[in-house]
């Protein structure tokens, strides 16, 4: 269960969790790589295995993260109007929209993501920073 008082960045991909579900993308990242609809996936994940670029990223911010399919989002938040592929931040017992899909589809590469985010949490520490 989620606490009241925790932190914390949610990424949400555009698929849905389950096997079947990862065979298909699989295939669609391989046969049709354009008609993959999850940009987060595209940029973060090889074939088989998150990047380790982008696995190092994550493991160095200084905020808790959490990624989830989008049923499992919707399922774990009580979510049925999200934008996918996103990011949430998850503070205090509320959500709120960090990445829009917009942003998250407009990345190019795993470098344009990083910095993405990195611009997010860092506006994230002003405001905390600002505000206390």
């Amino acid at each position: 269960m989620t606490k009241m008082n925790e932190k914390k960045i949610i990424f949400v991909y555009n698929a849905d969790s389950g096997v079947i579900n990862l065979v298909k993308d699989f295939w669609k990242k391989i046969l049709r790589p354009s008609s993959y609809e999850c940009n987060l996936c595209r940029q973060t994940y090889g074939f088989f295995n998150v990047k380790k670029d982008w696995k190092l990223f994550i493991d160095n911010l200084d905020i808790d993260t959490e990624f989830l399919h989008r049923d499992e989002f919707e399922k774990k938040y009580n979510i049925m109007d999200a934008e996918y592929p996103s990011a949430y931040i998850y503070e205090n017992g509320n959500l709120k929209l960090l990445i829009s899909e917009n942003e998250m589809n407009s990345v190019k590469n795993l470098d344009e993501m990083e910095v993405l985010v990195l611009s997010k949490v860092n506006n994230l520490s002003y405001i905390t920073q600002t505000t206390t």
